[in-house]
């Protein structure tokens, strides 16, 4: 059965052909056997449509060691040696990246052969009465495979651009070859063609299961969610109206991407996220938010128990999760070394820099607040309203005395997301030593590169010595990052809309800083000129801080046309080998990176280029 299984799915297209298929030709009578065999058993139909989910991916390990997004990005950054123990998207950050360079998720050939095992349920599928397997099970489960259908497509099309498109074709057994190389089809009619798959299947699939088992199967909020987000990337610079790619043709001359910028574009993605937002909300979907001792939201647990409560604890913002998701080596990773961790994995100085101040200006403004230099004479506490944050040292305690002057006076989120020299580690009742030769600093890989370490996202309880951790879902989508979606693609589409404001402020709020308003600066609010400009700097800087480290700001710099700029310089942090204050609180460039205008897309793998003459390389390559 497997290995008939698996010379099946190496029929789809010409995305995976090998010219050794022969063999498979000639089970044609034992491989239809074999399917009708899966589908006449409810047990085996439910495994099946399992695995046409297992190429979802892991928002955790997934987006950063294996994916890599959050490393080719600028928010994340592992110790460079790791590239000698798995670590392969490494040198791809590092500008090592060429057209036969190999990357383990392989998206061009695996999730064809995902697209291929939902169609193969979709045509084979049927009621087993006798076996409690009704024909509404049968309805729903077709539903969900058309779901991961387009959202593998939205994958593909987001990692490649243009890809080989036949969504409904499974290659018969009689195929010829001349039909199963194909070229790309064009970007835009991909993009519409998942649009309208999502709207239909948001129609038929429940907006939540009521079963516990079932958490985390397709909805129609997830159809919505995938829409709204791959709306907002085609409505973005990189493939609206990008000059640039004039010229990049098919075969036959027919363009891979309009080069001609559609304004509608923004309106379309700004109504997918009202969209979503509003069926979300129908469905009890909300931000979610922990009250202090004085009723008003506490910044802290709120936006740390984001990620550690599941939606049968009350977390309703999660709108897409993978049930099953690698938070043990996220966590030991990222944990210190003089705690058992792996201690290696940190955040970059500009991440650092992009946080708030308390009073919520960003440090760059001279009312802000921030010094750079020297160090606290006392111990700092959030004085913005009280918190029951118990991970510092004392209740409401956010740094120490002698803690260096650029980590204090920040805005919650930042405590959250940065491990830094001098910070109270509750797990051990101590203080952070990240100088060269203390505790948490070996002078090896295992440690802090850049004298920083990852905090968002792990557990506070996680032991690496005893080889506790707690296991939790991995998000894939949240409600906060689509309220900055339609802020963003609304400010575009139509500047100055009173929500583009009201929905930027809900996560502000949500964070514990000051709201913006067009009228006078107070306690409560900051003013702004409302102007498109300066309303997109402000969205982009919230995107930068509220979505760190969950996977898309790689997506964010590459679809605004950024990443040529902004990830082709030095990344600074302190100085790793220093052994003294005087010596490690430097900005100091710790690794150079390379990014070329070819990396806005992976490349078409040699090889397939090779056996598909039809197929165009990406631009640049």
């Amino acid at each position: 059965m497997k290995n008939l299984y698996i010379r099946s799915i190496f029929l789809f297209l010409g995305l995976m052909l090998t010219y050794s298929c022969s063999d498979y030709l000639d089970k044609e009578d034992d491989t239809e056997l074999t399917l009708e065999g899966v589908f006449q058993s409810k047990t085996k139909t439910e495994q099946w449509l399992a695995g046409c989910y297992s190429m979802i991916p892991d928002p955790t390990w997934g987006f950063t060691r294996e994916l890599g997004w959050e490393v080719l990005g600028d928010d994340m950054t592992p110790s460079e040696r790791w590239r000698n123990y798995g670590w392969g998207i490494i040198p791809f950050a590092l500008g090592d990246w060429s057209t036969d360079s190999n990357w383990s998720p392989s998206y061009w050939n695996v999730l064809p052969q995902k697209i291929r095992e939902c169609n193969i349920l979709m045509q084979n599928i049927k009621a087993i009465p006798e076996q409690q397997f009704s024909e509404d099970e049968v309805q729903n489960m077709i539903a969900e495979c058309r779901f991961l259908r387009a959202y593998y497509y939205s994958l593909l099309i987001n990692t490649y651009g243009p890809v080989p498109f036949k969504p409904k074709e499974i290659a018969p057994v009689n195929y010829n070859l001349s039909d199963l190389l194909v070229g790309q089809t064009p970007y835009d009619e991909i993009v519409s063609w998942i649009d309208t798959e999502l709207q239909d299947v948001a129609k038929i699939l429940p907006a939540s299961y009521s079963e516990g088992r079932k958490y985390g199967r397709a909805t129609s909020i997830m159809c919505k969610a995938v829409r709204a987000r791959m709306l907002l990337f085609a409505a973005s610079p990189l493939v609206n109206g990008n000059t640039e790619y004039i010229g990049h043709v098919t075969k036959e001359g027919k363009p891979l991407f309009s080069t001609t910028y559609d304004a509608n574009k923004w309106k379309i993605a700004s109504d997918a996220s009202k969209d979503l937002i509003q069926s979300a909300t129908a469905a009890g979907h909300k931000l979610y938010v922990e009250y202090n001792a004085t009723g008003g939201i506490d910044p802290f647990l709120s936006c740390q128990n984001l990620f550690l409560k599941e939606a049968s604890k009350g977390n309703t913002e999660v709108l897409f999760a993978r049930p099953n998701s690698n938070y043990v080596e996220y966590d030991r990773h990222t944990a210190p070394r003089g705690s058992g961790g792996n201690g290696g994995y940190g955040v970059t100085q500009s991440l650092v820099d992009a946080f708030f101040t308390a009073n919520g200006l960003p440090i760059t403004d001279p009312a802000s607040g921030y010094v750079e230099t020297g160090f606290s004479t006392a111990d700092g506490y959030w004085t913005n309203g009280s918190t029951k944050w118990k991970e510092v040292k004392n209740e409401g305690q956010v740094t120490l005395t002698g803690t260096y002057n650029m980590y204090c006076n920040r805005e919650p989120r930042f405590y959250l997301a940065v491990n830094f020299n001098g910070q109270w580690y509750s797990k051990d009742s101590r203080k952070l030593e990240f100088f060269n030769g203390a505790k948490d600093n070996n002078n090896t890989h295992d440690a802090p590169q850049n004298g920083y370490l990852a905090r968002k996202r792990t557990d506070p309880s996680r032991d690496p010595i005893n080889n506790y951790f707690t296991p939790r879902p991995g998000i894939v989508y949240r409600l906060g990052e689509v309220y900055l979606n339609y802020a963003e693609a609304l400010n575009e589409s139509d500047p100055g809309n009173p929500d583009i404001l009201i929905y930027l402020n809900k996560i502000r709020e949500r964070a514990g800083v000051r709201s913006y308003t067009t009228g006078a600066t107070d306690a409560q609010n900051i003013h702004i000129d409302n102007n498109q400009v300066k309303v997109r700097d402000l969205i982009r800087a919230e995107r930068r801080v509220e979505l760190c480290t969950e996977g898309i700001r790689y997506d964010d710099l590459r679809r605004w046309k950024l990443a040529e700029t902004i990830l082709n310089r030095p990344f600074y942090g302190m100085n790793f080998f220093g052994q003294n204050a005087t010596d490690f609180y430097k900005r100091t460039a710790y690794q150079t990176r390379v990014y070329r205008k070819s990396f806005y897309w992976f490349p078409i793998n040699l090889t397939e280029i090779e056996k598909n003459p039809n197929l165009v390389q990406n631009p640049f390559w």
